[in-house]
């Protein structure tokens, strides 16, 4: 039977080359000097090989030894991940949880989510940033992203919760005023609410099933960044907007606003969970994930459909 790998002597060599010394990394390992290298030497028997150049002033690592590195780092590195993940499930999670959400979506839907989590994990923190731009996950150091669209190929991990409609909404008091549209072509003559991000620009482009696509250009007297802004002025009957369903289903069910041209549709989009890339996260993270996912699931406006 073939002898299990050693370790532990696998991951002291890591640290030791990390170190640049065996003092340092005994010191960092809080081992003595003696077993850090005893360690060394057991796997240059096992191996046959030397894995340090050793004189009275330096060590360097042996050609052996470099090609060893990147290995024996990843044992050092999946060892503590373990450690740290084990330990911190078996108490009770702690610690920062850095999260970017769009504007929109964050305050209306996101923020009522929160406080249950806060009560489940007192000592878990939570620093929220809202924004409707993309913004680098990596650089600005986000454990989470909530975004709602198409994805791009990336590098980043997405988990799809949900499909999130779009709607061509308007006020009743705008269509006694301006008429229904029956086809895209129509909205000529409508005025049109923008948001700024919209992924079809100033034009808005609609699918039929039996008609194909019809893209239409429309005056607009409104352009914002954020599509809630968007509310007051549909309310007063002053335009036309394309919304998701998340903000204006309550208006759709209480009258307040109304859909148009339903056989005409929008591409819809969908809202993932995004994280930078690499596999372990902290335990923290994966609780909020895994309570978002269920909080979502029930949530009135998600369609779960492909």
């Amino acid at each position: 039977m073939s002898r299990l790998p050693d370790l532990e002597a696998w991951a002291i060599f890591a640290k030791v080359a990390e170190a640049g010394s065996f003092a340092r990394a005994a010191e960092e390992l809080s081992l003595s000097q003696a077993t850090v290298s005893k360690a060394i030497t057991r796997l240059e028997k096992r191996m046959k090989v030397m894995l340090f150049h050793r004189t009275s002033r330096r060590m360097s690592l042996t050609d052996s030894g470099l090609l060893a590195l990147e290995h024996a780092a990843r044992i050092l590195e999946a060892g503590e991940a373990v450690e740290a993940e084990v330990a911190e499930r078996s108490a009770s999670l702690r610690g920062p949880i850095r999260i970017a959400a769009p504007m929109s979506f964050g305050l209306s839907r996101l923020a009522p989510a929160l406080p249950q989590f806060m009560a489940l994990h007192p000592e878990v923190t939570l620093d929220i940033e809202f924004d409707d731009e993309l913004v680098d996950l990596v650089a600005n150091r986000f454990d989470l992203a909530l975004r709602i669209s198409t994805l791009a190929d990336s590098s980043l991990l997405a988990r799809r919760l949900c499909t999130v409609r779009i709607h061509l909404v308007g006020a009743p008091a705008y269509f006694a005023q301006y008429g229904r549209p029956q086809h895209p072509r129509d909205l000529a003559n409508h005025r049109a609410l923008q948001y700024a991000y919209s992924r079809s620009g100033p034009s808005w482009r609609f699918r039929h099933p039996r008609h194909g696509e019809f893209t239409q250009a429309m005056s607009t007297p409104l352009r914002v960044n954020n599509a809630e802004a968007l509310a007051p002025a549909l309310h007063a009957g002053l335009g036309l907007a394309l919304q998701p369903e998340f903000l204006v289903w309550q208006d759709l069910q209480s009258g307040a606003l109304e859909t148009v041209m339903d056989d005409w549709q929008v591409e819809p989009i969908a809202l993932h969970l995004v994280t930078p890339p690499g596999r372990s996260r902290p335990a923290r993270v994966q609780a909020l994930m895994d309570y978002l996912v269920e909080y979502f699931a029930g949530a009135p406006w998600a369609r779960h459909i492909d």
